[in-house]
């Protein structure tokens, strides 16, 4: 027995900090409320192959492969300029409505990126929360904050605009 729990106790170490070896030292977690229900909010915004519909600097989503509820699909985002961004789902919650994903492949200065975006009820609104962790890459920490903070600024100013106004 005692023999069983030293060896669920090192696994649960062990698998521990390999998920935390894959996060990035530095953080980014930005919201906004909405005035509309957690329901309303991820139809729009659920669909982990539908960032196109709400963030304006994305004009293509398309799965390249599994489906936009399964952990592991893969999804290839296309930006106003042209550049690509290979992300792929890690955990697809509808009960909790949030999903996670880690870019695969990107332009971006950043790497070993991973971001969760979740959808709560908020005083009768919905709160909309998307955050990550991640290090840079080929530029200085404050230069990576800032493009991954203006990427969540203008998803968020998005959604904002579209059931605020």
């Amino acid at each position: 027995m005692l023999s069983t729990m030293l060896k669920t106790t090192v696994s649960v170490v062990l698998l521990t900090s390999a998920m935390t070896s894959f996060a990035g030292s530095l953080d980014v977690s930005k919201s906004v409320t909405v005035n509309a229900s957690p329901e309303t909010t991820w139809k729009m915004i659920g669909n982990f192959n539908h960032l196109d519909v709400w963030h304006p600097v994305v004009v293509g989503s398309k799965l390249v492969s599994g489906n936009y509820q399964e952990d592991g699909a893969v999804r290839l985002l296309t930006l106003g300029n042209g550049a690509t961004i290979t992300e792929k789902l890690q955990d697809y919650n509808l009960e909790g409505r949030s999903y996670t994903y880690a870019i695969t492949e990107s332009p971006l200065p950043i790497a070993n990126y991973v971001s969760t975006i979740s959808v709560s009820s908020s005083n009768g609104k919905t709160k909309v929360t998307w955050s990550s962790s991640f290090d840079a890459n080929g530029a200085t920490d404050e230069e990576a904050i800032n493009t991954i903070s203006g990427i969540y600024d203008a998803g968020l100013s998005s959604l904002d605009k579209h059931f605020n106004q």
